[in-house]
């Protein structure tokens, strides 16, 4: 398949650049993907579309405050740092600007010399080691001083980094939000549960190689990038418990689908499990575990929309796609939400 058949026209003006005011008043449009049929509601509305049996898994990891902006040592020249991964040692891999001012040796100081870096080694993609020294506790020092690494379609300043967060966010590593979360609410989930529908948690630290696009012409030529995802004994017997039972295993998010669908056997069943994961998922992949998705509307000729494509059919998928640019829906990581069953 080709790239270019995962295209859509978005105007500009829908791509949302800020969270909408209440969480659960965003638009959902619910999708069946047997018929390609829709459907238009608001997300507060996701329980009536839920069943006492079925679970719902949700991604866990919160976004590190990942982006710092400083000086370089000696002359006072601007830069800016993103951390990546963490190396160990104090050492995080990084991208960084501007990169031809920023060789190994490279200093570095932010926030009047709080926390002061040198620039270790480059690596691939142009990406740099940097090792950092301060004093106390690291991530104490990145909430005072740093800012979140909002996806580049993002043009706004956020005025509540907790928006750029889901409510149940508890392990910090992520470098970008699992954003179809963004939309629950503590009232909604626990709506949710009192109905008898059970939850569950996985964790998978986004990487920002999610909104790299796809530059090759053919999609399987694509490099996939790979991300840490765990998931719990205790997960993995709710999603067994369900599945024996009859119920649906519902992913909230392509980071949830992609957690479940790296680790689970083939029978379906899971086990807990945690590693890296660079699972590439597109049209002719047979999911394992997931009976729906909750997902919002992913950037033209991206790997997400490939995903989506995958369970629900792309045509289907970029038909809805069209209806809802249609109907102006809001897109992208502040958008509105699919669900698809």
């Amino acid at each position: 398949m080709k790239t270019s058949d995962f295209y859509y026209d978005l105007p500009e003006r829908l791509i949302a650049q800020t969270p909408i005011e209440q969480r659960d008043t965003s638009r959902l449009m619910k999708v069946d993907r047997k018929t390609g049929k829709w459907e238009h509601h608001h997300f507060y509305e996701l329980p009536d579309f839920l069943k006492p049996g079925d679970c719902l898994i949700l991604n866990d990891s919160r976004v590190l405050p990942a982006r710092l902006l400083g000086q370089r040592l000696p002359g006072g020249g601007a830069c800016e740092v993103l951390l990546l991964i963490d190396r160990g040692d104090k050492t995080w891999e990084c991208l960084v600007r501007p990169g031809r001012k920023m060789k190994p040796g490279t200093k570095l100081t932010f926030g009047n010399g709080e926390l002061t870096a040198e620039v270790v080694d480059e690596v691939e993609d142009g990406n740099r080691l940097v090792r950092f020294e301060y004093e106390g506790i690291f991530l104490e020092v990145l909430e005072r001083l740093g800012k979140m690494p909002l996806p580049p379609y993002i043009k706004e300043e956020l005025q509540d980094r907790e928006r750029y967060q889901t409510v149940y966010s508890k392990v910090v590593g992520s470098a970008a939000a699992p954003t179809a979360g963004l939309h629950f609410t503590p009232e909604l989930l626990q709506k949710i549960s009192d109905m008898g529908v059970k939850i569950g948690y996985v964790t998978l630290h986004v990487g920002l190689g999610t909104f790299r696009p796809v530059k090759e012409e053919t999609i399987t030529d694509h490099a996939m990038h790979s991300e840490y995802c765990v998931i719990t004994q205790e997960t993995a017997d709710l999603i067994n418990e369900t599945k024996a039972n009859g119920g649906r295993c519902i992913c909230v998010g392509t980071t949830s689908c992609r957690t479940l669908e790296s680790w689970a056997n083939e029978d379906g069943t899971m086990e807990a499990k945690a590693g890296w994961t660079n699972i590439y998922i597109y049209p002719g992949y047979r999911f394992k575990v997931m009976d729906g998705l909750i997902t919002n509307f992913h950037l033209p000729e991206s790997t997400l929309i490939m995903l989506v494509s995958a369970f629900a059919g792309r045509e289907q998928v970029l038909a809805a796609y069209d209806e809802a640019v249609r109907e102006e829906y809001r897109f992208f990581s502040f958008g509105d939400a699919m669900f698809l069953s």
